[in-house]
């Protein structure tokens, strides 16, 4: 199943950085996501729009994976050629990521 099934997601984005939310829909799902939505998975799913480190941190309390992301040196949100390269769109391809049912 896709992680959109059981969660939404919101994004941010300051310069090279890009801050990607996970939110479970139901509290019961939480587990799930936290042991499906790993550091590696993101990394992968986003190989080649992001560089460096991914750091995630887990927001129990809300149910709630925060993920800080960086983009290549240079590639800013309003100064990349790529098409709609703004944190919402890569929240959207977050939400694309597959997950066990």
């Amino acid at each position: 199943m896709k992680l959109r099934t059981i969660a939404h997601s919101r994004a941010g984005d300051k310069g090279h950085i890009v801050n990607l939310s996970v939110i479970a829909f139901d509290e019961r799902d939480y587990d799930r996501i936290v042991r499906n939505v790993t550091v590696d998975r993101v990394r992968t799913h986003f190989a080649g729009l992001i560089e460096g480190d991914v750091v995630r941190y887990e927001l129990p309390a809300l149910g709630a994976l925060n993920f800080v992301l960086a983009r290549p040196p240079k590639e800013t949100v309003t100064r990349t050629l790529a098409l709609d390269a703004h944190g919402k769109s890569l929240s959207a391809l977050l939400l694309d990521l597959d997950i066990p049912e």
